[in-house]
């Protein structure tokens, strides 16, 4: 066990036996997870659960909460005990993306405890089999054909696969209905069985239709090819018209109950850097079309506020709405 393993175990043993005396019966971490089993930040979720628990010699249970453009789950956390149970798998629209979209929130981004940024996720821009389209190009063309035919699924209204979608309409200077799910899974059912058109899709989930032929995938939304999709190109590469510029990531983070110690952060994020250290971790998260992407718990402030205010103006170009 390294040293700094050694020292985080202990620095938490001591908080917890300072706040509670009850650190000879650490209960179960809850890992909220602010959408439906079977999409990016579920898989993703489990990963790092798995392991973290190694980590810090504790049961970590991941506990589905969606609903709410991830309002449910965040709500959860936010109203939880500070005492370091209970951890939000935060996604660039909890702690960034609805603060543009709800001139109300029950929750405030900024007063979780951050714990660490984990990942970036691209989406990859797929369509079902009745679509005639096999590029990115011709799809654009038949979106002009018919203003509106075209439909796209997300994960919910406000998702970073809702925004791509929306982004990519005043780039490319199309119409599309977007139609919201309350999570990923439930959107690619829909698609598989052509109840919608197409989807800005984590990349996660949809890889092996792609692979089985069942979803052609014409582009990714990302500024780099991906490993997982090396003759795939990206949306800039295709020289549609207006997206010269395009680029929809979505993230993915670790935060804390409000009010959590920041012993308790600080140690959750040494054991979390050394978990995406891991190259079977990260061998991992290419697979699934993802990358690993740490921060300290204060680099992970500040992102937020920054992608908080890059995620403001494509909310107001696109005129995007929650319902």
């Amino acid at each position: 066990m390294s040293i700094l393993l050694r020292l985080t175990r202990m620095l938490w043993a001591g908080v917890l036996t300072a706040s509670s005396g009850l650190a000879a019966a650490q209960p179960p971490i809850s890992l909220v997870v602010p959408y439906a089993p079977g999409g990016a930040t579920d898989i993703l979720a489990r990963i790092v659960a798995q392991r973290l628990s190694q980590e810090l010699d504790r049961s970590i249970v991941v506990e589905n909460r969606a609903g709410g453009g991830t309002i449910i789950g965040a709500q959860t956390v936010a109203r939880a005990q500070p005492d370091g149970n209970t951890l939000l798998m935060a996604t660039s629209t909890t702690l960034a993306i609805n603060r543009s979209l709800y001139k109300s929130l029950p929750y405030r981004p900024g007063d979780f405890a951050p714990v660490g940024l984990v990942a970036e996720v691209p989406l990859a821009i797929v369509v079902g089999p009745s679509v005639q389209a096999n590029t990115l190009q011709e799809l654009v063309a038949l979106a002009k054909r018919d203003p509106g035919g075209l439909s796209f699924g997300s994960a919910g209204n406000g998702s970073p696969q809702h925004l791509a979608g929306e982004l990519f309409k005043t780039s490319a200077g199309i119409s599309l209905t977007h139609v919201p799910y309350k999570g990923s899974a439930a959107a690619l059912n829909d698609l598989l069985s052509g109840q919608v058109s197409m989807m800005f899709a984590d990349l996660a989930p949809v890889l092996p239709q792609i692979k089985a032929g069942k979803l052609r995938v014409l582009a990714v939304t990302s500024t780099r090819r991906l490993a997982s999709l090396p003759d795939v190109p990206t949306v800039r590469e295709t020289a549609v018209l207006g997206t010269a510029d395009y680029e929809a990531v979505a993230w993915q983070s670790v935060v804390a109950a409000p009010g959590t110690p920041v012993q308790i952060t600080q140690a959750y994020n040494a054991a979390l850097v050394k978990v995406l250290a891991d190259p079977a971790v990260v061998k991992r998260f290419e697979g699934d079309g993802m990358s690993v992407r740490t921060s300290t718990p204060q680099e992970l402030a500040s992102y937020m506020e920054s992608e908080s205010e890059r995620w403001a103006k494509v909310v107001s170009a696109s005129g995007a709405k929650v319902d």
